[in-house]
């Protein structure tokens, strides 16, 4: 953990740069020293391609991110995660933000570990470094 999910309307692929996305949202999270197992992260795109907006009327976009982690961070710990990984995924968009309606968001979904299933040697490619 964490997983993150990042959906985006297909309106805004040839501009948005979705895979230099994903790659700036994984430094974010390495830059909370221990917080997150790097062996864990797992940080993909879904581009949408059925979706309405608002009215429907306009070629509005958006992209939804979806922040999944385990429990055990305090919560100065998971809003400064937040905070930051959205200051990341704003500075990404701004140019296309100037030229085009899109809305931007994040969410933060917590789950206890129980109900988890995991099994991952990756884990051990880290411990030493």
């Amino acid at each position: 953990m964490p997983h993150i999910i990042v959906e985006y309307t297909s309106n805004i692929k040839s501009e948005a740069e979705i895979h230099r996305l994903l790659k700036k949202i994984n430094l974010s999270l390495f830059s909370h020293g221990n917080l997150f197992p790097i062996g864990g992260i797992r940080t993909r795109a879904i581009e949408l391609h059925d979706y309405v907006i608002a009215d429907g009327s306009e070629d509005d976009a958006f992209v939804h991110i979806t922040l999944k982690i385990g429990a055990g961070r305090t919560e100065e710990e998971k809003k400064h995660v937040c905070d930051r990984l959205f200051e990341v995924v704003k500075e990404h968009f701004r140019p296309l933000f100037k030229k085009r309606f899109i809305a931007l968001s994040l969410e933060l979904y917590e789950f206890s570990e129980a109900g988890t299933y995991k099994w991952n040697n990756i884990h051990t490619r880290f411990k030493n470094n």
